[in-house]
């Protein structure tokens, strides 16, 4: 027997690896394929649905009008609540105790009611404020206007979005500005920049890491809540689909139309929200994950 021949009889036998068996997966993915197939099913045979009776309204001059409001009501309330949720962060955090009081008795009130509410109340502001003047306070008023006369439904309804998002924002703005290290503020400082430079210049563009991601989610959130204000009543998409389905008694199609029309537009701006979150996140790992994976999908894209 030669040396050869006594090493491999002392050599062990080769591995063979095994794959791990998950028969829990291939369960759970024949329940939710025959799911996904029932549900399929579903919205081509069920008679309530009554896809016709969508389509005759889905593009109709009522409901363009409905869509178009509640894109303007959503872009007017999370422009004037991002405006004003940044004041109130700001208010909140200054060392001024009437500021930051009183930006802390906006935000527990404004957070501590129901929007529904709100909105009610701004819908009857005409029976809380008949009238609304300018002058002296205490003293002489120089004009008066009628209420119901400079703020319509559509400025009311706009006007409680707005003063609502706003103290969601300011708690994000202020998580923002509070993720931002200390010591870049006082270097900024040293270099002789104001606290408004300070802020513009430096701290604010690197808190947007922190404050896009929730913003975004406030504005799909934004979108949704807008059928809140059939309470002022003012005539967004569900205010529409309401007023139709009232005469045509056809209420599921009608809903599940406006539910349609908010998954189209909700779903751009999801879109919308990835690429501000992937570009400031730039220079972290997880905007370089990002891109990563963006390469990956497209087969090694854009750079």
């Amino acid at each position: 027997m030669t040396v050869d021949n006594e090493v491999e009889k002392g050599r062990p036998e080769a591995i063979r690896a095994v794959p791990v068996r998950h028969p829990g997966r291939w369960v759970g993915a024949a329940v939710i394929a025959v799911l996904v197939a029932m549900f399929v099913h579903f919205l081509l045979t069920s008679k309530s649905l009554d896809w016709s009776e969508q389509w005759k309204y889905l593009f109709s001059d009522a409901v363009l009008k409905g869509v178009r409001n509640t894109i303007w009501l959503t872009l007017a309330a999370m422009l004037g609540g991002v405006v004003l949720g940044i004041i109130l962060a700001l208010m909140r955090m200054s060392s001024n105790p009437l500021l930051s009081g009183a930006a802390w008795v906006y935000l527990w009130f404004f957070r501590g009611t129901p929007l529904y509410t709100q909105l009610l109340i701004w819908g009857a502001v005409g029976s809380l404020f008949p009238t609304l003047s300018v002058g002296i306070p205490f003293g002489p008023e120089f004009h008066t206007w009628k209420t119901q006369s400079l703020i319509n439904v559509a400025i009311a309804a706009a006007l409680g979005l707005i003063l609502n998002e706003a103290a969601y924002m300011a708690e994000i703005v202020r998580a923002g500005i509070l993720s931002v290290d200390e010591g870049q503020q006082e270097a900024a400082s040293a270099l002789g920049m104001s606290r408004a430079q300070t802020m513009r210049r430096i701290v604010l563009p690197q808190a947007m890491r922190v404050i896009v991601p929730p913003t975004g989610n406030e504005a799909i959130s934004m979108l949704k809540n807008t059928s809140l204000v059939a309470a002022v009543p003012y005539s967004e998409l569900t205010f529409t689909a309401q007023t139709i389905y009232a005469s045509t008694y056809k209420i599921i199609p009608m809903l599940v139309m406006a539910c349609l029309w908010y998954l189209l537009i909700s779903s751009v701006m999801m879109i919308g929200q990835y690429y501000l979150e992937r570009h400031y996140s730039r220079g972290t790992s997880r905007g370089e994950a990002s891109r990563q994976r963006l390469r990956f999908r497209g087969g090694g894209g854009a750079q």
